[in-house]
């Protein structure tokens, strides 16, 4: 899949509100399969493309830490206010920069059908390979996608795993019923 001693990291990004064990999950699949060194779980107080988040971003890098407690090659980190933007392509670039190794920026299906509406995604694609891990109903769609034609096959891995049941929107959403009372 990648050259022998080529030293990467692997980009997770998203509000992760909540985080649960489907970023976990993915997250061991991906270090394991691409031989990841450090995997970032790169979290932004707003997600562009959703509404107002349920928790603190210090209650999200909280629960994250929690989650991640026994996992020493995953590092939550946020970059908003130091980068003074939540674009992807910043971060990229920040972390290509400083770590100057190979970046692996990892996704779901879900994501990959939206995501030539990100900031400079064409700039993400070529300074990242693109990592889409299976969601339950978003596979096919995916595959037709704009970005996935753009690429051509060409800066995109598509992992085919064991999809899980779960997702931040449904947590939020059952948190919400369960505090309405």
């Amino acid at each position: 899949m990648r050259e022998k001693n080529v030293k990467s990291i692997g980009i997770l990004g998203g509000s992760f509100d909540p985080p649960h064990k489907g970023h976990l999950y993915i997250s061991r699949i991906g270090i394991k399969n691409l031989k990841i060194n450090k995997l970032f779980w790169l979290l932004t107080k707003k997600n562009p493309f959703k509404g107002k988040p349920l928790f603190s971003i210090n209650e999200r890098i909280r629960r994250c830490k929690k989650i991640i407690r026994n996992n020493k090659k995953i590092k939550i980190i946020y970059l908003d206010d130091k980068l003074k933007s939540n674009k992807v392509i910043k971060a990229v670039l920040y972390l290509k920069k400083k770590y100057k190794q190979k970046i692996y920026f990892i996704m779901g299906s879900d994501n990959l059908i939206s995501f030539h509406r990100w900031t400079k995604f064409r700039a993400i694609t070529k300074n990242s390979t693109l990592v889409v891990f299976s969601r339950k109903g978003f596979d096919k769609k995916a595959r037709k996608s704009n970005i996935f034609r753009y690429l051509n096959k060409k800066n995109i891995i598509f992992i085919k795993n064991k999809t899980m049941n779960v997702s931040s929107s449904q947590l939020r959403k059952n948190y919400n019923i369960v505090n309405a009372y």
